[in-house]
């Protein structure tokens, strides 16, 4: 019997459903009504060792395709700006858009405690998909949606009217709003950002929010729901989630060059590098070391500064582990300095953490702001 893709998306909803057991049933609707297929195109990328392979809808069949395309993944559409239905063979590179997982779409909706009534803007139309899902669950007429790709916009807006979805669309970088349909009760971000905006909160109304990932370049991302107070200060506590989306494009590390190791200072490490392997470890580390990358190795693990070209990389040493560090920063000294105060702190996880900014200042804090706290790269 032929796949159904209305039972598909039912069954669909009903694995969203089962996976978030708090989620409000308006959500869990969207996703059984919102006709996902015609949102992903005719082709699809899917991992293949280090890279990606096209899987295009007329090679799989019908029936194979609709299953995929009805699964709780991200699918990724394109990679370094190539889209996959132009691609016949592996490409590599990072991804550069996708159909996001429902589960992640609804989870980062709910989060930002959305209602119908009040304005939206998304940031970050993808395939549309998203945006789809916000309208169904709180009317098309209250959601603005911007997407940084030209392309990308056109193909999202063609897939939005096939759904029968009427949003107010626009071209540009989100990251600096949509101030021709400002002023906005809620930002919702489909994107990762090393810090908020500045136009974000200009764009808000009073007592207004804002829910994103705050990912840095070591890609451990926390998910949180800012609300604007009426002093202009934004305020929040980050969900226990180990999600993330992509960096917006002006967030994304620049390309990286080819790595060698330099000896530089050598010493003991006091702590395991291997607590860079846990989620909160992670994002306390690319805290302390906003500008670095993180790579891991079969014998330890290298940071490398983007700004200054500083690095550190350790190896096993007598029971222990040794560090090298090399350039103006010390970027070991840096991350295990912070894991150290998020150990003394009981090495929380995510919830336990929160966030108090404005436009020119922003702290991520462990406990209460007056706890072990970080600036942002703003």
């Amino acid at each position: 019997m032929p796949a159904d893709p209305a039972a598909l998306r039912l069954a669909l909803a009903q694995e969203v459903d089962a996976a978030t057991p708090t989620l409000d049933p308006g959500w869990r609707d969207a996703v059984a009504a919102v006709p996902r297929e015609l949102f992903l195109g005719s082709a699809a990328f899917r991992p293949a060792g280090a890279g990606w392979e096209p899987v295009h809808r007329a090679e799989v069949g019908e029936e194979e395709w609709l299953r995929m395309v009805h699964s709780d993944r991200t699918w990724v559409t394109q990679v370094e700006e190539k889209d996959a239905a132009n691609s016949t063979g592996p490409v590599s590179g990072s991804p550069t858009s996708s159909a996001t997982l429902p589960s992640l779409v609804v989870r980062t909706a709910q989060v930002a405690e959305l209602r119908p009534g009040r304005r939206i803007l998304e940031v970050g139309t993808g395939t549309g998909y998203s945006t789809a899902v916000l309208c169904h669950r709180l009317g098309s007429e209250n959601i603005v949606s911007i997407e940084y790709d030209a392309d990308l916009a056109a193909s999202a807006a063609a897939h939005l009217g096939n759904a029968g979805y009427t949003p107010t669309l626009a071209v540009g970088d989100g990251l600096l709003g949509c101030r021709e349909h400002a002023d906005y009760d809620a930002i919702i971000a489909t994107c990762s950002v090393r810090y908020i905006p500045h136009s974000w909160f200009w764009q808000l109304n009073d007592g207004g929010s804002i829910t994103t990932t705050i990912c840095g370049w070591m890609l451990a991302a926390g998910l949180i729901r800012l609300a604007l107070d009426d002093e202009g200060t934004a305020h929040g506590r980050f969900t226990d989630d180990t999600i993330t989306y992509m960096l917006a494009r002006p967030h994304e590390r620049p390309p990286r060059p080819v790595f060698f190791r330099q000896d530089g200072d050598t010493r003991r490490a006091r702590l395991d590098p291997g607590l860079l392997e846990e989620w909160a470890g992670r994002f306390v580390a690319q805290l302390a070391a906003p500008s670095a990358e993180l790579m891991t190795t079969g014998s330890g693990i290298i940071l490398r500064d983007v700004a200054t070209g500083s690095q550190a990389w350790t190896e096993p040493d007598d029971g222990g582990w040794s560090v090298h560090q090399h350039g103006p920063l010390h970027l070991w000294d840096q991350v295990e300095g912070a894991l150290l105060l998020w150990q003394d702190a009981g090495a929380p996880d995510l919830t336990q953490f929160g966030m108090t900014a404005t436009p020119f200042e922003q702290t991520v804090w462990i406990g209460s702001p007056e706890g072990p706290n970080w600036q942002l790269p703003v």
